[in-house]
């Protein structure tokens, strides 16, 4: 089958939303961990905050890992639909 075929499928875009949702979920985590940990251990949220999102700076932490939860969800989805 096809990639076009694949995206033609009924169940390819709920399942890409899913794995989309729970990947970015879990890069934002990651992200949050290894850019702020000594201020999220002391729950100093203004600081993470500040490094993170102030300033426009949210644009580029979602933008980046939301394109990189859809392309990994597409790939893994048209590889998983049969």
């Amino acid at each position: 089958m096809t990639f076009t075929e694949k995206i033609k499928h009924p169940q390819f875009w709920p399942l890409t939303f899913k794995v989309a949702l729970t990947f970015f979920g879990i890069l934002i985590i990651i992200s949050l961990l290894f850019n702020s940990f000594s201020a999220l251990i002391r729950f100093d949220f203004s600081k993470v905050a500040e490094e993170n999102f102030t300033d426009g700076k949210w644009l580029n932490f979602f933008g980046i890992k939301l394109l990189v939860s859809l392309v990994y969800a597409i790939w893994t989805t048209s590889r998983n639909i049969k």
